[in-house]
């Protein structure tokens, strides 16, 4: 028997490649300064601390679909933060870290050779490694017409974006409803970034908002992080929400294959969302962050594109991307090249909020100084 190693089947990971410019910022006399990946810096709030460390004696296995606390805090949050009305607790079903979700979704629902996954134009690079986990193959476009009569089987949405903080304004979602309905089509949309909008006036909306889907979640399923908003990314900690049949349908498949998140980190949760005040903080922390990064890249000459959410800076030089980390990455400064994410994104680079306050202040005085 002949066996194809199944790593042999996905692309490179795209990190890998940064070694060089890594080495050459890592070489600047004050240090480096990493802006490449958008892994939380500030402490985890002291009450989720408490919690965890309270529920850490628990000896037995957890429930997949998650404690009846945590279900009622999902639902709970979600309306009280974004608006998603007509959730039941039987729509939502805990996750160990929405990468991993992501990855086998197409799995899980199902989908294989055959079936056609479609991500966005610019895209997080996960969408496309879920497809090729399953055996799909993927169409890459942001709009539903460059389909034509194509039917895929997925249609994967990231609002606010990854890499490019773009916010879906609430008339594309409607078409993508109701696009996906007349086609019966399964629409997941990856919200991780929903809670960190700077632009208050045009506030970002999750595809479960009743003025985008009517209150009516069929075949619709929101992807939801705490990894950004509470600093939990190494809980991995977040959730699926939407139609019930769906979930109950993922609940089953994670069931079989063991996908549970450890109760602790459960109680964690439960008390990341209970509590808004750790999140707001945390908000404001970025938007800080943002306002000193924004401005020294501007002086620096870069242009600034969307960004109007997220924990990214999508800027360009008008050169190729590899370029402008390389130039970055002489000043001590390590950022994401555009290309990671999708030939439109060779112009660009991406730059995360996601230092302390003393680093993002080195970075703006490179940027100001030119060195």
């Amino acid at each position: 028997m002949t066996r194809t190693p199944l790593g042999n089947t996905l692309p490179d990971f795209p990190w890998d490649s940064l070694a060089p410019a890594k080495k050459k910022a890592t070489e600047h006399p004050e240090g480096i300064v990493n802006l490449s990946v958008g892994s939380p810096v500030d402490e985890v709030a002291p009450g989720i601390q408490l919690a965890l460390a309270e529920a850490a004696a628990r000896p037995g296995y957890p429930q997949t679909i998650g404690t009846p606390e945590l279900r009622r805090a999902i639902v709970s949050s979600a309306a009280r933060r974004y608006g998603i009305t007509d959730l039941t607790e039987a729509a939502v079903l805990p996750v160990v870290g929405t990468k991993e979700a992501i990855a086998w979704l197409p799995t899980a629902l199902g989908l294989g050779a055959g079936d056609t996954v479609v991500i966005p134009e610019l895209a997080y690079p996960t969408y496309e490694v879920g497809a090729l986990l399953a055996g799909c193959s993927t169409a890459r476009t942001d709009s539903t017409v460059a389909l034509g009569p194509q039917t895929p089987g997925l249609f994967f949405l990231n609002s606010p974006s990854n890499p490019t903080g773009r916010v879906l304004g609430v008339e594309h979602l409607r078409k993508v409803v109701q696009w996906a309905r007349e086609r019966d089509v399964i629409v997941a949309s990856d919200e991780c970034y929903l809670g960190l909008g700077w632009d208050d006036d045009r506030p970002p909306l999750s595809l479960l908002h009743p003025e985008v889907c009517g209150g009516d979640h069929r075949n619709l399923l929101a992807i939801h992080s705490l990894s950004k908003t509470s600093n939990l990314a190494g809980y991995r900690a977040g959730f699926l929400a939407g139609d019930e049949r769906l979930i109950a349908e993922l609940t089953l498949v994670r069931k079989h294959a063991g996908l549970m998140v450890p109760y602790p980190i459960q109680v964690a949760m439960t008390a990341a969302l209970d509590e808004d005040g750790h999140e707001q903080v945390q908000k404001l922390r970025y938007a800080s962050r943002r306002a000193t990064l924004l401005r020294a890249l501007i002086d620096a000459g870069f242009t600034i594109e969307h960004s109007e959410a997220g924990l990214y800076l999508w800027a360009t030089r008008g050169e190729d991307c590899w370029d402008t980390v390389d130039w970055l990455a002489q000043r001590g400064i390590l950022v994401a090249p555009g290309a990671f994410y999708g030939p439109a994104g060779k112009q660009h680079v991406r730059i995360s909020l996601t230092a302390t306050d003393e680093r993002i202040d080195a970075a703006a005085n490179r940027l100001r100084l030119g060195s």
